[in-house]
């Protein structure tokens, strides 16, 4: 009969032979000499954001995926407008470019709601054609 480690993996730690001084006397072996020297193992983190996105996008629930895409397409809007701004008040900025690529780069996920990511379609145009414009100031 073996006997197997806490966890089950791997064989416990041969102790040392009970000391024998008489015929029938029992004795416990030292404690010391039968302790595990394994290392402890840390938990494996998870290989990439996109797993956890991915695990996170499992249990979403379709209302919530949906307001989170009308705030990309409406914080997307306040950039376009904060654009048309600094253009008219001749103050235009370089960092309105960068929020203007993020924003795109958010509008791409999909609401579930064939209407709203329509609507998130063109919102996303407006910021890629601004973005074309924006390269050549």
């Amino acid at each position: 009969m073996r006997i197997y480690g806490p966890n089950g993996t791997t064989p416990a730690a041969q102790g040392t032979t009970a000391r024998r001084s008489g015929g029938s006397e029992f004795s416990l072996p030292d404690p010391a000499a039968t302790t595990e020297s394994r290392a402890a193992t840390t938990p494996k983190p998870a290989a990439t954001i996109d797993a956890l996105l991915a695990l996170q996008g499992i249990e979403e629930d379709p209302t919530e995926r949906r307001k989170r895409s009308v705030q990309r397409g409406r914080s997307a809007l306040d950039v376009l407008d904060d654009l048309k701004i600094a253009l008219l008040s001749g103050n235009f900025d370089p960092s309105t470019v960068t929020r203007l690529r993020t924003a795109a780069a958010d509008l791409k996920s999909s609401s579930g709601d064939a209407g709203l990511d329509a609507v998130l379609s063109e919102i996303e145009l407006r910021v890629e054609v601004e973005l074309a414009k924006a390269g050549h100031y």
